[in-house]
């Protein structure tokens, strides 16, 4: 069955009546009313459970709805596959279901309990399972008292045979009383008939004194005799009993059965005897208090080593066959407490000494009213060894791996040979590991040694003597492991004896550490305690683990090629930044050479280009002057030219007479070209200031000068400057800005312009009768001011550029020159730390909109 997933129970507004209703119903149960929902997911909500678990589960339901899955753990375990199997098959069917089973409740209660419901397909797929849940304990064990009268009662019939006859002392049939299974003859042909008519002469006789006997003794007779029926030779028992004068009461019943099984139980017993002893498993009998032996059989005798004469009348203590005392104590308590024993893993000893695991299961049986012991063992000491080096070789293995996976992560070769003598010595189980590496120059060295403290290191020692290196070379010659189980029986030098005995080294393990096919050094094995049998896992594990050794020496030779290659290249790269700092320093002279050309050029631009406003200012007044007085000469001059045009000669600025003739001298410009003219000026002047004041900007900051002002006094005295420019492009301009609004922090000649340039872009992207409205609020320790307009809009790719700092399109609305006063203008209100913005009105014009600080009080009491 899924496993249930249980929620949180939640009960709708359209299950609240069906819920009162059931608890009011739940009042006069004995059992539970539930109403549970089974969704589609197989998550199971409980709607409802009446408190009646309490008494039947002895738990609350408010711990039942947050966990359903309480009760299934209360069902008894031979009883869960069929309720998971009833579930299954109702969900499946949407069918009534019904449920018999046990639970466990949490004090240990065994209680049987029916389960009934009918579950409700729901329009969205969901099972809605209304259901009762009855305590059937009592029914349960009236049943069963019950069924125990009833086999009492058929045991009782089973004992009395099938056929009743009444026999007179002469052997004639009075009367019978049977079921007729087992009468070959009818009621009316036995009925008045003699023995000697119905039954065979000798079983004839033998009933015939068998009544006799009743008669005169007034005892119980039995007598046994056998029959050909329809069904075969049958056996049956005849008991007799005195019924009335002369008569007797024969009670006849069918043994054939029991007869039978008399032969197979004798047969059992010959087959037993014969399984005892020859049963691959050890068997024994022995008494129960002392642990003597009655019998054991031949595979006793092999697995212990003793001979049945041996064993038999002496006790497991006197044979020395328990490793652990103790051991039979425990296994006496247990079968006093349970009456049985599998499978118990337990150690003995054989004859020989040596130890054996088996595996034992025991039970107590009676002989002649003596408690004894029968006990089978089953040898498992081969598996055991089997599954310790199992065990070993995945402690090996795993040893491998983390050796690798440590070279691998790790370029410490100290750390990894140090780690890999601790990790073999605890897996060895030696007195002494360590690492010995040959260096031509050095001679051989001990780099890394794990020893019991019992014993004397070896780390650090030293010897660059040639011909006892060239001896131990010899021990490793063509890459052979030296194994030595015993020092003292191996053919030696005395300086390798006095080195032996020096360390103390009683067995030897050592494999070579090849290194690019030459011999690099050693990985030993010393066990100081006493000789040693190396096992063939342990010589493989030193074998493979000096080749991950020599990966790691390999490996950190490389990393000290790789450490020199990188400070070689550290070298060339600080070459090359010297180089590169050098080319930076260039390059900034060269900036700070632009810097002036920019500066110088400007200066010279700006100069000439103030000249030209002046010269031609200058020219426009003289012409209007001698416009002027022409006209005080004579009108009808004026009214036969319909725009007289200025000429260079009139608007000369020297009266001096011109060396051209006249006709050349006198060239006409009209009064709109040279407004024009002034105009270009005065936007090429312009767009040259905010050059500069933009490349001051960016190179020395802006700088502002904030102070304390009242924001609505500050914006009344920007308007009142901007009227003439208002009145002059017919724009209005109502100031909607509260006078009670808080103080600010702002430099107003800064945001004069802002205010100006905001207004000026406003008006010159419209045309005239523009309405401009200007608001202000106070949000998050900011003044938002907002400048909205009725006039033309913009794209949203337009709005999010207008701020920047780039070079305009020639068909954009916004100029060059306006370009860089809007983005002076976000440099403006940045360094005042405020912000700047546009947003294009859903139905029509722009809406500019910028921030500033309050001032903070200590701002406010500065003097």
């Amino acid at each position: 069955m899924d496993e249930i997933v249980v929620q949180s129970a939640y009960t709708p507004d359209c299950q609240q009546g069906v819920i009162n209703l059931l608890s009011k119903i739940a009042v006069n149960l004995p059992g539970i009313i539930f109403q549970v929902l089974q969704r589609q997911d197989n998550s199971v909500c409980v709607l409802y459970i009446s408190s009646g678990c309490k008494n039947l589960y002895e738990i609350e339901p408010e711990i039942i709805q947050a966990d359903f899955r309480l009760l299934c753990k209360l069902i008894h375990p031979l009883d869960i596959k069929a309720f998971a199997e009833s579930i299954t098959a109702c969900s499946t069917t949407v069918s009534p279901w019904h449920w018999q089973g046990r639970i466990i409740t949490p004090s240990g209660k065994l209680k049987w309990i029916q389960g009934s419901s009918i579950p409700e397909r729901q329009a969205n797929g969901d099972l809605l399972w209304n259901g009762l849940v009855m305590d059937i304990t009592e029914q349960k064990q009236v049943q069963e008292k019950l069924q125990e009268s009833e086999a009492r009662y058929k045991a009782i019939l089973s004992a009395i045979p099938d056929l009743m006859f009444r026999i007179s002392r002469d052997g004639e049939y009075l009367d019978l009383k049977s079921e007729g299974e087992n009468v070959t003859l009818h009621r009316e042909a036995i009925v008045g008939k003699n023995l000697q008519e119905l039954l065979p002469s000798d079983v004839a006789t033998i009933s015939q004194e068998a009544i006799a006997k009743t008669l005169d003794t007034g005892s119980l007779q039995t007598c046994e005799y056998q029959l050909a029926t329809p069904l075969g030779i049958r056996d049956y028992e005849a008991r007799l009993v005195v019924s009335g004068e002369d008569e007797i009461l024969a009670i006849v019943r069918d043994i054939t059965e029991r007869k039978q099984a008399e032969i197979t139980l004798q047969n059992l017993a010959q087959k037993f005897a014969k399984a005892f002893s020859c049963s691959p498993d050890s068997i024994t009998i022995s008494t129960l208090k002392e642990g003597r032996f009655i019998e054991v059989n031949d595979t006793f005798v092999k697995l212990s080593g003793y001979e049945r004469h041996e064993a038999i009348g002496k006790t497991s203590f006197d044979l020395n066959l328990w490793v652990n005392t103790g051991d039979r104590l425990k296994l006496i308590q247990e079968l006093q407490a349970t009456g049985v024993i599998r499978n118990l893993e337990i150690e003995f000893k054989q004859k020989c000494g040596k130890i054996i695991t088996t595996l034992l299961s025991a039970e107590v049986i009676d002989l002649d009213g003596i408690p004894c012991l029968l006990a089978v063992h089953h040898d498992i000491t081969e598996r055991k060894q089997v599954e310790a080096k199992l065990h070993l070789a995945a402690q090996r293995d795993r040893l491998l791996a983390e050796t690798l996976v440590r070279i691998r992560s790790s370029l410490n070769l100290e750390e990894i040979l140090q780690t890999t003598v601790n990790e073999v010595r605890q897996f060895l189980q030696a007195d002494r590991v360590f690492i010995g590496l040959y260096n031509t120059n050095s001679g051989i060295k001990t780099l890394a040694e794990s020893v019991d403290t019992k014993y004397p290191s070896v780390y650090g020692w030293s010897t660059n003597d040639q011909d006892y290196i060239q001896e131990l070379k010899n021990f490793l010659k063509d890459n052979v492991v030296r194994v030595v189980e015993d020092m003292t029986q191996m053919p030696q030098s005395s300086k390798v004896r006095v080195h032996c005995h020096k360390f103390q080294t009683k067995a030897s393990l050592a494999v070579p550490i090849m290194l690019n096919e030459e011999l690099y050094g050693a990985l030993i094995a010393n066990q100081c305690s006493a000789p040693r049998h190396w096992q063939p896992i342990e010589i493989d594990l030193l074998q493979q683990m000096s080749e991950q050794v020599a990966i790691a020496i390999h490996q950190s030779r490389i990393y000290q090629e790789l450490a020199e290659l990188n400070i070689n290249l550290e070298n060339q790269v600080r070459e090359r930044t010297a180089q590169l700092q050098q080319k930076i320093q260039e390059v900034e002279e060269l900036h700070r050479v632009k810097d002036v050309v920019l500066h110088t050029v400007a200066h010279d631009l700006q100069t000439s280009v103030m000249g030209n406003l002046m010269v031609l200012k200058n020219l426009l007044n003289q012409g209007v002057e001698s416009t002027g007085a022409d006209e005080h000469k004579g009108r009808g001059e004026m009214e036969a030219s319909f725009s007289p045009p200025l000429t260079m000669r009139s608007l000369s600025l020297s009266h001096a007479p011109s060396p051209m003739p006249h006709a050349q001298s006198l060239i006409p410009v009209s009064r709109s070209i040279i407004e024009r003219m002034i105009q270009g000026n005065d936007r090429q002047l312009t767009m040259i200031n905010s050059l500069l004041e933009i490349n001051s900007c960016e190179k020395d900051g802006l700088g502002i000068k904030p102070e304390v002002v009242k924001f609505s006094t500050l914006l009344q005295g920007i308007f009142a400057q901007l009227e003439p420019t208002l009145i002059q492009n017919q724009a209005t301009l109502k100031n909607l800005v509260r006078a009670d609004l808080p103080l600010v922090m702002a430099d107003a000649t800064r945001l004069h312009k802002v205010v100006a340039h905001l207004v000026t872009h406003s008006l010159r992207n419209n045309p005239p009768g523009l309405k401009l409205t200007v608001s202000a609020t106070v949000e998050a320790g900011m003044i938002r001011t907002q400048i909205q307009d009725n006039g033309v809009g913009m794209s949203q790719l337009e709005c999010d550029r207008l701020f920047d700092l780039h070079v305009r399109d020639p068909q954009d609305c916004c100029s060059t020159s306006i370009g860089l006063k809007m983005y002076l203008c976000r440099q403006v209100m940045k360094a005042h730390g405020g912000e700047i913005g546009v947003i294009n009105n859903r139905k029509r014009g722009l809406t500019f909109w910028f921030t500033l600080p309050l001032a903070t009080p200590s701002a406010r009491n500065r003097p």
